[in-house]
Formats: C-alpha cells, structure tokens, sequence
C-alpha cells in the first residue's frame, strides 16, 4: 500500500515556521555571548580587585593624626605584609586591633580604592594629670589620660611643654586602679574642681586632696566609692563658710555615712579620725 504523502503547506504558513527557527537560533547565539562576556566581566573584576586594589609597598600606607605613632609601629602592629589585596582587610578587625596594641585612644581605618591606599586616623591620648608609678627600680614620674592609662614621658615628650598647665597629680598608679581614676576624672566637678591629687596608698586605701576640703581618706573599699562622691558634694554644698575658711585637716570617708572631720586646732567632729591625711608631712611613697 503506497504512503500517502502530507500535502505541501501554504507559502505563508513555511515562511512564518523559518522565522521562528530564525529566532530561536539568534536567543541562542545571544544568550551564549551573554554568558560569554559575563564570565570575561567577572574574571576581569576579580583580577582587578585582587591584584589592582592591593598595598603594594608601605608607601600606600596612610598614617595620619598622631605626634607620637610613626607609620613602622602601625605597619608592624597590623602585622601587614606586601603585596596584600586590600579586600582582604577587615576595617574594624584592624582597628581593634591597633587600638589594643598602640599607646592611642581612638583608631579609625578606612580601605581606599582610587589610588589604592590605608588610611588609619589616630587620636592620640591627652594626658589630663601627672603620676607616679611604684616599680622595683623605684618611682617612676609620668602621665595618665582620662580612661587611666599609664603615659611615660619618653613616649609622651611633646607633654613635657604642657606639665606645668596640669594641676592634678595621681600617685601610686596601678593598672588596676584604672577603673577608680575613671570614675574619679568623671566625677571631678562633683568632687571639687580644685582636686590636686589622687593617692593610692600600698596597702590599696584610697586618699584625695583637694585645695578647699583638704584630706579626703576614701579607705580601700572601692564599691562605696559613688557614696562617698556624694556625700563629698553634699559637703562641699552645706558645709559652713567659716569650717571651709579653716579648711579641714581630713575628712575621713571611709565610711561614707558616719563621715568624720578633723580640724586645724585639733577640733574634730563628729568623732576623733585618726591618720595622717595626705599632703601632711608624712613621707611620699
């Protein structure tokens, strides 16, 4: 039995046909020249940000703010070695990271791309009173800023021009007493603006001397120590002008609701206080 072949389709119907084969085959081509030079795109873009954007050499680094730290302890602080693609560093890592390890108080670090750099802006740390500090070697002079941190005066020459302007003095500086001096340099309004000194004894008592309450003996209780700002302000406030006039010998605080206040003349009130208050005669540590 001989096929019956399929009747020939209209003019129209082939050339409608031809053109969407057409047009599949041009969504094709353009679809693999899409994935192409998006592939191109991306593999340039990578070369690019790793080995264009990158530190090359320490002079793409940028050190900027500070009198003390030279760009050598950045470099060496950060641990940076070249060539390093500069996507590779973490901003805050490194910020953390200065800021544990150099003798500032603030760093910010900024990746810039055009011309490839690192920026790191640091805030030096302002002394704010003179120390002394205790070591086998014997008392060792110095600074501290305002978060409590020892300065040395090597570190810190360009301070020396400025000592002579910095009327508060703390001596027997720990690193443990840090927390204290925080508290005490916030409070010094409350205290009395006229705080001299700041006095941490060996056996850890806690002394204070200001210019119109004399003695303040805070003891080695360091939790009280809001109290006793307290009751320091309530006093500076109520106490009578004639007891301010003779400025008292020691206030002692040591227990901040039974104060104690001695007296030129050897009156004391409301109980006898006894030691030396600090600033008297006795011997420096």
């Amino acid at each position: 039995m001989r096929a019956v072949s399929a009747p020939p389709l209209p003019p129209g119907v082939q050339r409608r046909k031809q053109l969407r084969k057409e047009r599949r085959a041009d969504r094709l081509r353009h679809l693999w020249r899409l994935l192409l030079y998006s592939a191109a795109s991306a593999g340039l873009a990578y070369l690019l940000l790793r080995e264009g954007w990158s530190l090359r050499q320490p002079a793409q680094v940028e050190v900027i703010g500070s009198s003390v730290v030279k760009k050598d302890q950045v470099i060496q602080a950060a641990s940076l070695k070249f060539p390093l693609p500069l996507l590779n560093l973490n901003p805050k890592l490194l910020g953390d990271r200065l800021a544990a390890t150099l003798p500032v108080e603030q760093v910010q670090v900024r990746r810039l791309m055009l011309p490839p750099r690192l920026r790191v802006k640091l805030t030096d740390r302002t002394a704010i009173a003179r120390a002394e500090r205790r070591t086998p070697r014997g008392v060792e002079t110095g600074h501290v800023d305002r978060l409590g941190n020892w300065l040395s005066i090597p570190q810190h020459v360009d301070m020396l021009l400025e000592d002579e302007k910095l009327n508060l003095r703390v001596v027997g500086w720990h690193e443990r007493h840090r927390p204290t001096l925080i508290e005490l340099f916030e409070n010094i309004d409350r205290i009395s603006p006229s705080l001299s000194e700041i006095r941490f004894e060996p056996d850890g008592s806690l002394w204070l001397v200001t210019r119109d309450l004399g003695g303040l003996r805070l003891g080695s209780d360091q939790t009280l120590l809001e109290r006793q700002i307290q009751v320091v302000e309530h006093l500076s406030s109520s106490l009578p002008e004639q007891v301010k006039r003779r400025r008292p010998q020691l206030i002692d605080l040591s227990d901040p609701e039974q104060p104690e206040l001695s007296l030129p003349g050897g009156v004391k009130t409301p109980t006898e206080a006894g030691g030396a208050a600090p600033g008297s005669n006795r011997p420096d540590p």
